[in-house]
């Protein structure tokens, strides 16, 4: 099932149990959906896309979440912290910390990298590898500590 027919579902289902938070975030991840089918030529988007999207609008989220905190905008950062767990819930499960460094010593193993100027090797492949599983500064922050 398409990202685009789960979020029109659930978009039903908030309406009818009247939760409008929750509705807020579903109705922000349909019209970037739309958005990015608007701007692809055939209309269709594929899953890296949707995936990419959806991460960028969690960050966003949390983002804004931390600048609301620092001006003591509570209410304001526990509704961003709200609709970026609403947005979550449409990603695919993120690996631990321990899973993604079983990853990275492969890589590692692969690539033959040594020292921190090798980061460059590691963190191409594993970037594709991990694309939409783990969060890009988690996966860098293990590739320096294990090339240190």
């Amino acid at each position: 099932m398409s990202l685009e027919i789960k979020i029109n579902e659930d978009i039903k289902t908030a309406m009818l149990a009247r939760e409008k938070d929750k509705l807020d975030a579903l109705r922000a991840v349909k019209s970037a959906v739309l958005m990015a089918k608007t701007e692809k030529a055939g209309g269709a988007i594929d899953e890296e896309t949707e995936i990419k999207m959806l991460q960028k609008m969690v960050k966003q989220r949390k983002e804004a979440a931390e600048i609301y905190l620092a001006q003591s905008r509570q209410d304001m950062a526990d509704a961003e912290l709200f609709q970026a767990s609403v947005i979550e819930a449409y990603l695919p499960a993120q690996l631990s910390a321990a899973e993604i460094e079983l990853v990275l010593k492969e890589i590692i193993a692969e690539t033959g990298a040594t020292s921190a100027k090798e980061m460059g090797k590691v963190m191409g492949l594993a970037s594709q590898r991990l694309s939409g599983k783990a969060d890009g500064k988690l996966i860098a922050q293990l590739v320096k500590e294990m090339l240190s």
